[in-house]
């Protein structure tokens, strides 16, 4: 069943921690198994009855536009970019892109275009749905760089574990929000840290735990990771036949 919610994808970023890709070609266009990552975004959303995205662009937009407009989208989808600004901040580029019309004056989904899951969206949707606030953000419990040594309390070595889960949860993306969300914003605004510690400040945004897989493509070792997945047949987040 089609869902009327928007998706709104960060596209603008620079990359910079991704240079021997990001030089020649913006973040969202490096890609991942022959297809850019944020195709890869785009197919997690549509899998699950999503059909409208707004691709909100800055560095080497032009290039993600045409990607959009010559990619031959399934029958219904719908995949548009608004060009927020060269330098504009995460925060500002939904504000300035909600100033357009660009994705209506309803509830919307967000997220960035560098993070792949296996997330359950209708799962997220109804949790949103069930506390009633202003704001959902998907949490989840990255994978270490690397392993650990556990110290017993006379600091003998007990053992290692190969690269577990951090005990810790951290933002991963995949956002539900509804139109309030938008008076916490300015121009200048950067969504993780003024709008969603106001949000939280006035409990206005509640954690969905995401406890499958979840990725993000943050360096160029995370994009040969990410590739030798996809080459394995064994993606965790391909969740489209």
């Amino acid at each position: 069943m089609p869902r009327r919610e928007p998706v709104v994808i960060l596209c603008g970023g620079r990359g910079t921690r991704l240079q021997e890709k990001t030089v020649d070609i913006p973040k969202p266009l490096v890609e991942i198994g022959g297809r850019p990552i944020v195709w890869h975004v785009i197919q997690v959303y549509a899998a699950q009855g999503f059909h409208r995205f707004v691709l909100l662009t800055g560095y080497k937009g032009e290039m993600i536009e045409a990607f959009a407009r010559e990619t031959a989208w399934p029958e219904g989808l719908e995949v548009r970019c608004v060009d927020t600004g060269l330098d504009t901040q995460t925060g500002g580029r939904i504000k300035r892109a909600a100033a357009t019309g660009a994705f209506g004056d309803g509830r919307f989904a967000a997220t960035y275009a560098d993070g792949v899951a296996d997330v359950d969206l209708a799962g997220l949707l109804a949790f949103h749905e069930g506390h009633g606030e202003l704001a959902t953000m998907t949490v989840v419990r990255p994978e270490l760089q690397f392993g650990v040594t556990v110290i017993e309390g006379d600091n003998r070595v007990s053992g290692f574990r190969e690269k577990p889960r951090s005990e810790h949860w951290i933002n991963g993306g995949f956002f539900v929000f509804e139109p309030g969300v938008l008076d916490y914003l300015s121009e200048s605004s950067i969504l993780e840290r003024e709008p969603l510690e106001g949000l939280a400040t006035d409990g206005a945004l509640h954690a969905f735990r995401h406890t499958g897989y979840w990725d993000c493509m943050d360096t160029y070792k995370d994009s040969i990771t990410l590739n030798d997945l996809w080459a394995s047949g064994a993606a965790p987040w391909k969740v489209w036949a």
